[in-house]
């Protein structure tokens, strides 16, 4: 339980701390109800929040967290969609101007893809990571000979670029895009170098974003 005393208490810090000094912004949240131009598709991976590593305020980002912070291919088919779901009413009602993949180090489920997963501990993971399979083989294809540390750092960011390609496939992602409404980033958080990487369709790599002056 002292867990959740934990918790407890750093609500208590919360509310002292950040909701009695900013009774304007939580009264606007409340009355007026979200707005937020950005929206995250981000790992569970307890070390990276996307509020914390942006310093983001309440209602700046709208957020989903999946395991290996995918997004799937739109499809209609049985199953619950939550991650098509997030998205749809990220673009359509409340008509973000950004998508942001951010995918980080160390990360469990690329791991877990290169590795194989094994039943039952793979029950809802096996098919879920296979929406990120077509990076796996690109891994195995052009870093047969390179350290597992390398290639699990190639396949996350591989895996990025699969959920930016499978954005396009939902047609009100590719028509906000074509119309210059929406913009859809790929980011990478490095956890041991605290830097924040950014995709580069010009260059097809990922580089270091740089700091605002």
């Amino acid at each position: 339980m002292e867990e959740i005393k934990k918790l407890t208490a750093g609500f208590a810090r919360f509310r002292d701390k950040y909701f009695e000094k900013h009774p304007e912004l939580f009264d606007q949240l409340s009355r007026q109800g979200q707005s937020p131009n950005v929206m995250v598709v981000a790992c569970c991976d307890s070390r990276v929040d996307p509020a914390i590593i942006t310093d983001s305020d309440p209602g700046d980002l709208f957020v989903v967290r999946n395991v290996a912070n995918l997004v799937p291919p739109c499809e209609m088919g049985g199953g619950y969609h939550g991650t098509s779901a997030a998205l749809e009413f990220a673009v359509r009602t409340l008509e973000v101007k950004h998508i942001v993949i951010l995918g980080h180090s160390q990360c469990g489920g690329i791991q877990s893809l290169l590795q194989g997963i094994k039943a039952p501990q793979g029950d809802f993971i096996i098919p879920w990571m296979t929406i990120a399979e077509e990076a796996r083989q690109k891994i195995n294809l052009l870093y047969t000979d390179a350290s597992d540390v390398t290639r699990q750092r190639a396949c996350e960011q591989a895996a990025i670029q699969v959920s930016l390609r499978n954005l396009s496939t939902f047609p009100w992602v590719r028509e906000r895009v074509a119309q210059g409404a929406l913009h859809l980033h790929g980011w990478y958080f490095d956890i041991d170098r605290g830097e924040l990487l950014c995709y580069s369709a010009d260059t097809d790599h990922f580089e270091v974003l740089e700091q605002p002056s």
